[in-house]
């Protein structure tokens, strides 16, 4: 019997998800199902601000909602510190709020307790999962499945990218607007899997101890779930930060032996990364840029992601090839980024 390959769990499951966005897509246009029911019960709560609850990978796409929901229907969102209510049993009055937690597995202590005392606190809870009959689920009033089907490596690709789609698509409907644009999806995953450019990066970063990783807007949270993943499977110090941080301080560390992956979208937030592009570029920066051809033209390298993606969707594409990355700097590395030393699926926090 062989012995399976280094990374192969990684592999496949980058690569499962054109398919996990289809299976999305499917389960969103069901008359009747489970997203349209949830759209319905949120615009009949109307909720007067909303909170998003979530740990590692989870953590980032609910930033990614943050932005959806703020600029998407205009209502302020934020982050919560579940240790207010886990550790020091705050009990805030949450009339008027939806509590959205967002977690792969459903099984984290600190959410599914949060998630509880939110409930009671008068909160509309959503739980947003891969498992259905997961505690966080039974937790919550209202559950939406990210349909990614078992998740084996450490490293969560499929369902945090599976979670973006599901996020995008309940803000949409929710807004009742219309979701025919996520359709295009599957396809731009389709080439961001296939996409020949990254091993050359890897190559290039092999030995690299530091990195820094930067973006603006809805791309902010791929920064940091790429510095999330190169950490994890490839033990070295990713620091990500808001192109707008970056400026206030963090570039001091800047220079030629300390790359920085650049996230430029085609919209807003890739404009408004063209100050801190300029910075790095007067400071001789090693600069990878993740964008589509004709945008950060000055960078060293590029990982390129397909045109014609609109910047709310496009974070769903232009993590993969940091996926990737993440991948291939750990194989080049002698590392197995299946099991990464010390970690665990599901973190035991509270």
């Amino acid at each position: 019997m062989s012995t399976p390959t280094r990374g192969h769990l990684v592999r496949s499951e980058i690569a499962e998800q054109p398919a996990v966005a289809e299976r999305v897509l499917s389960a969103a246009t069901t008359a009747g199902g489970e997203l349209a029911r949830v759209a319905a019960r949120l615009r009949e709560a109307a909720p007067r601000t909303v909170l998003l609850t979530a740990r590692g990978t989870s953590d980032h796409a609910a930033l990614y909602a943050k932005y959806l929901i703020e600029v998407g229907l205009g209502l302020p969102a934020g982050l919560t510190s579940t240790s207010t209510l886990t550790v020091y049993g705050a009990r805030p009055d949450l009339t008027g709020v939806l509590w959205i937690a967002v977690s792969q597995s459903g099984g984290s202590p600190d959410l599914v307790e949060s998630t509880a005392a939110a409930r009671r606190a008068g909160a509309t809870t959503l739980a947003v999962t891969n498992d259905p009959a997961s505690p966080l689920a039974g937790a919550a009033e209202l559950h939406l499945d990210v349909h990614a089907g078992p998740e084996l490596a450490v490293a969560a690709t499929k369902s945090y990218t599976a979670q973006l789609l599901t996020l995008w698509l309940l803000v949409t409907t929710w807004r009742g607007a219309d979701t025919a644009p996520a359709h295009d999806v599957p396809g731009f995953l389709e080439h961001a899997v296939g996409a020949d450019d990254v091993p050359a990066v890897a190559t290039r970063y092999r030995f690299v101890d530091r990195l820094v990783l930067t973006a603006r807007g809805y791309s902010y949270p791929t920064a940091r779930e790429a510095a999330l993943k190169l950490m994890e499977t490839s033990y070295l110090s990713a620091q990500a930060f808001s192109a707008a941080d970056l400026m206030h301080g963090p570039l001091a560390m800047v220079d030629a032996d300390r790359p920085v992956i650049a996230v430029v979208p085609d919209g807003p937030g890739g404009r408004a990364m063209t100050p801190v592009l300029d910075a790095l570029r007067e400071r001789g920066a090693d600069v990878c840029a993740v964008a589509p051809d004709g945008l950060a033209p000055d960078a060293t390298v590029r990982l390129a992601v397909p045109t014609g993606i609109r910047e709310d969707l496009a974070p769903i594409v232009q993590v993969v090839p940091l996926q990737r990355l993440a991948l291939e700097m750990a194989l080049a590395r002698g590392l197995d980024p299946d099991a990464p030393r010390g970690l665990r699926k599901v973190t035991q926090t509270r």
